[in-house]
Formats: C-alpha cells, sequence, structure tokens
C-alpha cells in the first residue's frame, strides 16, 4: 500500500505510561535502565535515557496506591521496545533486570534480538537491538518468533 499522505511520521518521540507508585517507578527506570529524571511536574515525571536527544523518551504518571492494572486481555498497550547497540549491551540489560527481578523472556524476531521485562506495575517492555537492513534477507516482511541464540 503506497503511502499517499503529505506528511511521514519519523519515529515514536516518548510514551507516558499510568504507574501507580512514582517514586518506585522512577527509581526502577534510573536504576536498572539508567533512565535520568528530567523533570518532575505534580504527579508527572519525565525521563531520559542515556545518550537519547529527546527532551523526554518516558513519562510517568503516579495515579496513587488505589490504582489498578487493566485486567489481562483488554485493549490498551501491549509493550514499549528501547533500542540497544549490540548483543553485549543486550546481555548486560538482561543481567540488570534479572538483578531487578523484572527479566520475562526473549526471542529473536529476525530482524531484532529482543529481551522482554516487566516494570514494577506489570508494564511489559522490551529491549531489543535492531540487526543492519542488510542482514534482515527474508525477514524484511516477516517478524517470527524465535528462541535467541546468544
Amino acid at each position: 500500500m503506497a503511502n499517499t499522505l503529505s506528511f511521514r511520521i519519523q519515529r515514536l518521540n516518548h510514551a507516558v505510561l499510568y504507574v501507580s507508585d512514582l517514586e518506585r517507578s522512577i527509581d526502577f527506570y534510573a536504576t536498572v535502565l539508567g533512565f535520568n529524571v528530567i523533570a518532575c511536574e505534580g504527579t508527572m515525571a519525565f525521563l531520559r535515557a542515556p545518550g537519547s536527544d529527546n527532551h523526554h523518551d518516558l513519562g510517568l504518571m503516579g495515579l496513587g496506591a488505589h490504582a489498578r492494572p487493566a485486567p489481562q486481555g483488554s485493549t490498551g498497550l501491549y509493550h514499549l521496545a528501547w533500542q540497544v547497540g549490540s548483543m553485549e549491551e543486550l546481555a548486560a540489560v538482561k543481567m540488570a533486570l534479572a538483578r531487578a527481578n523484572a527479566f520475562s523472556g526473549e526471542s529473536d524476531h529476525g530482524a531484532t534480538q529482543s529481551i522482554y521485562a516487566l516494570d514494577p506495575d506489570g508494564n511489559e517492555f522490551e529491549v531489543m537491538v535492531l540487526l543492519p537492513r542488510e542482514k534482515w534477507g527474508d525477514y524484511e516482511h516477516r517478524a517470527p518468533v524465535m528462541p535467541l541464540r546468544w
């Protein structure tokens, strides 16, 4: 399907997550993934990934202890994906997530190599390595779920 629009979305700039305990979530993303707090405004915090050119990559909106997670199987966000530059970095992230008891799985998707984790509120995220486009081959138009081979 050809794009006939008069504009082009460049990339996802940031995501905002609802969280039950703002300070706990700030601590998780800062300690485990190295995000830096850019600003806190009321019940919101804005965090930037190390090396990012964005103002912020992640927003956290604290709802308080009464907040409940969305029921399994409901519509909404499935996961976010953060990119790192190498398999060595991916392995280091996996170790950090395992130490935080947040690691939940891993997959080879052909064009990407991925690990998965859950934040303190159960929000799933992926940390992945994007292979160079010339290595995608048959995966240019496929996204299988295969075991990750380190």
